[in-house]
């Protein structure tokens, strides 16, 4: 029994020489080579490049309350370039670069007919098309995003568009325009679910003044449906009112006359309730429907003074 524990243990003291020596160098004959990294991801500048593209469609145009053309196919292309990174998860201090243009165009408008009276339209040959041009600096001030922007407005059928190739309201030294420019600042407030935000515009065509303000909260059903209703507002100051156009022989609707149309007052109110469905991380569907009253500004120019109307989009984000 002695001899057989004298041997186990001689055993197990040499087995534990042999792992010893074999953890040294000599005892592993040439150096093992390193395992292969895995390969790194590849880097990029930005996470993403801040573009988006949006597609829709309205059954009415309405801009700053007053009335252009129906069922309009548009498309818009917006580029966010970061000039000055922000702080934390809201990017605090950030300054960004933006630029991106938009088109619009009638796929068919009913035009209105004077011979039928007030708000009637009949089948016709009116076209009206737009081409914008935007460029703005937006900053995050934490508490609000403020922003300076400039806008150039083309307008290849004139302002108040063209009936069979002709030009409406040629002899209107507003409506006959081809083009305007006009400087913007903006100011948007988050306040949880809501967003406040105004803006004061200023064309440098015909040298008129545009205030807007507005409001809108939102109702998240899940992580992909909301409900947004909003409500905006504006006040122009010398901004497309007809004023002075009777001297021509233009008369408004109801049998307005524009000679002595109101310069200055409230544009509108529009009520409206948009339902944006996110269909992927960079897809989103919104539906809206909305109500415009014509307000002081705009009762003699648009074809009715409370209009309800519809619109869609598809928006990708990049």
């Amino acid at each position: 029994m002695t001899s057989f524990i004298a041997k186990s243990v001689t055993v197990l003291a040499a087995c534990a020489a042999l792992n010893a020596s074999a953890d040294t160098p000599a005892a592993k004959g040439p150096a093992a080579k390193n395992p292969v990294p895995p390969p790194a991801e590849p880097g990029a500048l930005f996470d993403s490049i801040g573009a988006t593209f949006d597609a829709g469609f309205d059954s009415r145009y309405y801009f700053r309350g007053l009335w252009f053309a129906d069922n309009i196919m548009w498309s818009a292309f917006n580029l966010a370039v970061p000039i000055i990174g922000g702080s934390g998860e809201d990017g605090v201090g950030a300054l960004t670069w933006g630029i991106g243009g938009a088109y619009i165009n009638t796929a068919g408008t009913p035009y209105p007919n004077p011979a039928g009276g007030p708000g009637t339209k009949s089948a016709s040959g009116f076209q009206y098309s737009e081409v914008d041009a935007i460029t703005n600096l937006t900053y995050n001030a934490g508490w609000a995003k403020l922003g300076m922007q400039y806008q150039y407005y083309f307008y290849p059928d004139n302002y108040g568009g063209s009936m069979n190739g002709l030009p409406n309201a040629g002899f209107d030294p507003e409506f006959a325009l081809k083009g305007a420019g006009e400087l913007g600042w903006t100011i948007t407030v988050p306040i949880k679910s809501f967003n406040i935000y105004a803006g004061y515009y200023y064309d440098f065509r015909i040298n008129g003044q545009y205030i807007s303000l507005g409001a809108d909260y939102t109702f998240a059903v899940n992580d992909w449906l909301s409900i947004v209703p909003s409500v905006a507002t504006g006040y122009g100051i010398d901004y497309y009112t007809g004023n002075g156009s009777a001297g021509t022989g233009l008369v408004g609707n109801y049998g307005q006359s524009l000679q002595n149309a109101p310069k200055s007052g409230f544009t509108h109110q529009l009520y409206t309730i948009a339902v944006p469905v996110k269909l992927t991380k960079s897809v989103t569907w919104t539906s809206y429907v909305a109500l415009n009253h014509s307000d002081k500004l705009r009762a003699a120019l648009n074809t009715t003074q409370n209009e309800f109307y519809w619109g869609t989009k598809l928006s990708f984000a990049f």
